[in-house]
Formats: C-alpha cells, sequence, structure tokens
C-alpha cells in the first residue's frame, strides 16, 4: 500500500455518471436561472433573434446568453472573456448553457 493518495492515470478511461445534470445538484443556482429565464417572454422584453447572411454561422437563442450573463453577474464575472472560459471549464455553465460555447466576440 502506498504512503501517498494516487490519482487516476491519465490514460486510464474512467466512468462517469451518464448526464451532465448529475453533477449539477438540485439546489444549484443554475437551476434558478435556467427556470427563470425560461419562464419570461424574451421577445417581449426586447430581445430579439439577429438576422444572418446566408453564408453566416447561426445565431445563439436570446435567452441562453441571458442565461450566461445572469450567471457571470451573479458570480462577479464581467468579462466576456471569462465568460467564454468558464463555458469550456465550469460544469455548472456547461449544464446551464447545454454545452454551448459562445466567445468573446458574439454579440447579444
Amino acid at each position: 500500500m502506498s504512503e501517498h493518495v494516487g490519482g487516476t492515470h491519465r490514460d486510464q478511461t474512467v466512468l462517469f455518471p451518464d448526464t451532465l445534470d448529475k453533477y449539477v445538484d438540485a439546489k444549484n443556482p443554475v437551476r434558478f436561472i435556467d427556470a427563470f429565464i425560461d419562464s419570461l417572454n424574451i421577445e417581449k422584453l426586447g430581445f430579439k433573434h439577429s438576422i444572418t447572411c446566408d453564408t453566416g454561422r447561426p445565431s445563439y437563442e436570446p435567452s441562453d446568453l441571458l442565461k450566461l450573463y445572469v450567471y457571470g453577474y451573479l458570480n462577479q464575472i464581467r468579462s466576456k472573456r471569462k465568460l467564454e472560459r468558464e463555458c469550456h471549464l465550469n460544469i455548472e455553465v456547461m449544464w446551464l448553457m447545454k454545452k454551448l460555447a459562445p466567445d468573446h466576440k458574439t454579440h447579444r
């Protein structure tokens, strides 16, 4: 037996929960953000879909971006670059954004 606690070898296959949902506790604030924003009438509040060119990439749902900005506000993350990083690193944000990761140049 080893004297120290050892980690898992990086090449070792690890069994994770089946879904990302199992990583986010039922009382986690991101669940409130998700439910609250989904309950709003986004278009009535003035949020509109952007119109892209035929060659452009599809836009993000305004409600998804609003969820990200509300998360950032509540967690004192104001920078778009830091929010972009959170989309790749933070499991709560991955759950909230459904694994979408808008980059820092994304507008509304």
